[in-house]
């Protein structure tokens, strides 16, 4: 291994090693490792600050801002996320923010919370643009650095930092956030690995389920109690799922990975306009990734009840995640759950959301460039393709002042490192992320 790779390894562990770890409620986030890490990117990347322009938004949020030899016009914006999720420790193989490195040669791998989600990208372009200005490089038009605090909660530091950029006339020509990755057997029938890049993502809202009674003493209970009402809303909404369809983004997923299909998968691919409903209705079948991608999707996550093991609850609630596939709505998707629980004493409240973000383009400029950077440094075999980004990000603020707004994460991941995400044991390949930088690299050199 160079010196070079040696180096940017040790920054990308002692910033793993940093736990910035965000919760819903914010009085429950000790920000004293979020000073910290903002400390220590400026002190481990002198050049990038020598020359670029750097803010603090909304207490933690980091932006910066690289003229251009042009000026400011069609800049573009490479985000990152500077929080982590919670870890329950004891799940974990090696400790969580000790970022060790386990295995030898290509299996060598960083193991700590945010390796993937989403510190790797965030250092990854922190290396790209320190090693791009040491060598004296300037790019023709501005490159943003756009660094959100509470990306796993409320997104406000993405937020406020669109709300700066568009009080400042900036329109960017290319915006990049996390989301897709180089995978290879996501896709039925499609061996060759994908560069699955995220033209929309798809919407995110919380559903509050209430039943309530009049309580009492468990020895006691009604004919039909507030737990038992709010449980079978919650079955029928498992029992009725929305209906599964080809969005625009899916079919030209598989329209780009048919001649990469073997028969009589190309001939669907191919032909999925005349073949979307049998498709739509083949695909959920094919597990939990593929499902998301062809149906808005509803699960029960917090349920509560009574204090007590012999209280009778007077209110049962749940909560509902949804998440809203393009061509749904918040408005519409509360609709037809209410029709789904059809029970006037179980109220369906919106507590949270936010409707699909637009579909960016999948041809032009902007995704010819992501596409460019792909092929030159991971891989000429590897094939690019739009889809739909099945969780939310902080991309989606961005969408009020860009239309080519793309979620992508270079990295090349295995089914394994992806089922990390969120879970215990997250870890990324250290040559898998070392080819990340170079990706940035190529994607900021072309600008």
């Amino acid at each position: 291994m160079s010196a070079d790779n040696a180096a940017s390894i040790a920054r990308f562990r002692e910033l793993l090693q940093i736990p910035t770890v965000s919760h819903a409620d914010e009085g429950l986030i000790d920000w004293e490792p979020f000073d910290r890490l903002l400390d220590a990117v400026v002190r481990l990347y002198p050049a990038l600050h020598a020359v670029l322009e750097r803010e603090v938004v909304d207490g933690h949020s980091l932006l910066y801002r690289w003229p251009g030899a042009r000026g400011g016009a069609d800049p573009l914006v490479l985000m990152a996320h500077l929080d982590v999720v919670p870890v329950v420790e004891q799940e974990w193989d090696l400790p969580p923010f000790a970022a060790e490195i386990a295995g030898e040669g290509a299996d060598a791998a960083i193991h700590a919370r945010g390796a993937i989600d989403d510190k790797g990208a965030l250092v990854a372009i922190l290396e790209a643009v320190e090693a791009l200005v040491a060598d004296g490089f300037s790019p023709q038009h501005d490159v943003y650095l756009a660094f959100g605090h509470n990306e796993e909660t409320a997104g406000g530091g993405a937020r406020a930092i669109v709300a700066l950029l568009r009080e400042r006339g900036v329109e960017p020509g290319l915006v990049l956030d996390e989301g897709g990755a180089v995978v290879e057997g996501v896709v039925p029938g499609i061996s060759v690995p994908t560069a699955m890049v995220g033209v929309a993502e798809r919407g995110v809202m919380t559903l509050r389920l209430t039943a309530r009674e009049g309580g009492g003493h468990a020895s006691t209970p009604p004919a039909f109690p507030a737990t038992a009402r709010l449980a079978r809303a919650i079955d029928r909404i498992h029992r009725h799922p929305f209906p599964a369809r080809i969005a625009p983004p899916v079919r030209a997923l598989f329209a780009t990975l048919a001649p990469h299909a073997a028969q009589p998968l190309r001939t669907v691919f191919a032909n999925l306009g005349l073949l979307a409903p049998v498709v739509a209705r083949v695909f959920p079948r094919l597990g939990p990734e593929m499902n998301a991608m062809v149906r808005t999707t509803a699960v029960a996550t917090e349920l509560s009840g009574a204090p007590g093991e012999n209280v009778l609850a007077t209110t049962a609630r749940a909560a509902v995640n949804v998440r809203l596939l393009t061509g749904d709505t918040v408005a519409s998707a509360t609709a037809r759950i209410r029709r789904v629980v059809a029970d006037p004493h179980v109220e369906v409240e919106v507590r949270h959301g936010s409707d699909p973000s637009p579909v960016s383009p999948w041809r032009g400029r902007p995704w010819r460039r992501i596409a460019t950077a792909v092929r030159e440094t991971l891989g000429e075999e590897v094939v690019t393709t739009p889809y739909i980004q099945l969780g939310a990000s902080d991309s989606r603020w961005f969408t009020a002042i860009s239309a080519h707004v793309y979620r992508f994460t270079p990295f090349h991941l295995t089914r394994a490192e992806r089922d990390a995400l969120h879970s215990h044991n997250e870890r990324i390949r250290v040559a898998s992320w070392l080819a990340g930088i170079r990706f940035y690299r190529a994607l900021i050199a072309a600008s």
